[in-house]
């Protein structure tokens, strides 16, 4: 995975910037896209906030159109190269049967509820925190889980930021 400081960001034309940072949002390159005019960023919070506005301005089936994006947890589909890093590291690759039959059935649960799958950042969590959290949250009013994924997807996209781009002194 490549990584960029601010300033190399900075001076991209936008078809660079959106194939630099087009997967830190799962593959909706459009929000890099758009969020390319609000250069320049002063730091990595500002253009996570510039890429947050973006999809906190669409509809709310664009919305759920982005949330159709993400793989189910534990998934054994085809991923980004971010979704599976992150899942590894949650311990969502090595499930046993039952975890993973446990798992397939809390998502479809959660997918027909809602119409999308089940959205959290699994970054510093363990697979029993994330399926509690599946338990839980498949209770939720619909516009409460629409609110809750976006902020999920906030948190996702903020991590794969801080690992995309490096910090000034790491240049």
């Amino acid at each position: 995975m490549n990584t960029y400081t601010l300033h190399e960001l900075n001076q991209m034309g936008q078809n660079e910037f959106v194939e630099a940072l087009g997967s830190i949002f799962e593959y909706s390159p459009w929000v890099a896209e758009r969020a390319w005019a609000a250069q320049p960023f002063v730091n990595k919070a500002k253009l996570h906030q510039s890429m947050i506005a973006v999809v906190e301005q669409i509809s709310n089936d664009e919305k759920i159109a982005l949330f159709r994006q993400h793989p189910d947890l534990a998934s054994r589909l085809q991923m980004t190269e971010f979704s599976v890093k992150e899942q590894q590291g949650a311990g969502l690759t090595s499930l046993s049967p039952e975890e993973y039959s446990e798992f397939r059935a809390c998502n479809e649960a959660y997918v027909n509820k809602f119409g999308f799958p089940f959205i959290i950042a699994v970054k510093g969590k363990s697979k029993e925190i994330i399926l509690e959290a599946m338990r839980s949250r498949v209770h939720c009013e619909p516009d409460r889980e629409i609110q809750q994924a976006l902020q999920e997807i906030a948190n996702i996209t903020r991590f794969r930021i801080e690992d995309k781009i490096l910090d000034h002194e790491e240049v």
